[in-house]
């Protein structure tokens, strides 16, 4: 866990399962990768902060450090999304993340060295089990966090949503590449959530998560 973008008493923790739900059940139903996978959990309301909702990052922030964001090829997980969760955010698309912590290095913009790569997910399209492979590549939209996003710089807010192709190309509007600090799938702040990731995918390396530890296995 990220501990310093973790808000609140949320939780990432690395468990067992979860294997399906009560009417969803049989060898199928199994985490994609070994018998494990990532537990999340993070409540809304919950703290004195604005907004008051938690935040959680479980990632790693050694191994991507420096390496460059037009090196992203391929990037999505797997995801055990409930029902209830639908209910907690209104929608069907309250749903994890994949953040990535980059220094943007636009030419615009040369005193910012910090922002947030976001992935926002398309809605899984099963529930009480484990969803397919989803492609942070072709689905969803892409947004940077702070000045980054906006018109001055890539264009790509939450309001003005990016496919990954338009965001890796606004990234390199620069006279040095744009560069990863740190790689991270979680949750927050915006609505409860509790659910479960596994398969993390970056290039040709799948992060499978297993209650004893991450293991790093070769894509096919």
């Amino acid at each position: 866990m990220i501990t310093r973008n973790t808000i609140g008493s949320s939780v990432a923790e690395l468990r067992n399962g979860p294997f399906g739900s009560y009417d969803a059940l049989g060898p199928e139903q199994r985490p994609p990768y070994g018998r494990g996978s990532l537990g999340i959990a993070v409540a809304n309301n919950s703290t004195t902060l604005n907004p008051p909702s938690e935040k959680v990052d479980f990632g790693n922030e050694v191994d991507f450090y420096g390496k460059p964001v037009s090196g992203l090829r391929q990037v999505g997980f797997h995801v055990f999304q409930t029902g209830e969760n639908v209910g907690y955010g209104g929608t069907a698309t309250n749903m994890p993340n994949i953040r990535f912590e980059i220094d943007p290095n636009l030419t615009a913009l040369p005193s910012v060295n910090y922002s947030t790569l976001v992935w926002v997910p398309p809605a899984s399209p099963v529930t009480n089990s484990w969803s397919p492979f989803l492609n942070a590549t072709t689905t969803g939209y892409w947004y940077l966090t702070g000045t980054a996003g906006g018109p001055t710089g890539t264009n790509c807010d939450q309001t003005t949503q990016c496919t990954f192709n338009q965001v890796k190309t606004a990234l390199q509007d620069a006279d040095d590449p744009a560069l990863i600090y740190t790689a991270a799938v979680g949750k927050g702040r915006d609505f409860m959530w509790i659910g479960a990731i596994d398969g993390f995918r970056v290039n040709e390396t799948i992060y499978d998560f297993e209650r004893w530890g991450v293991r790093a296995l070769p894509a096919n």
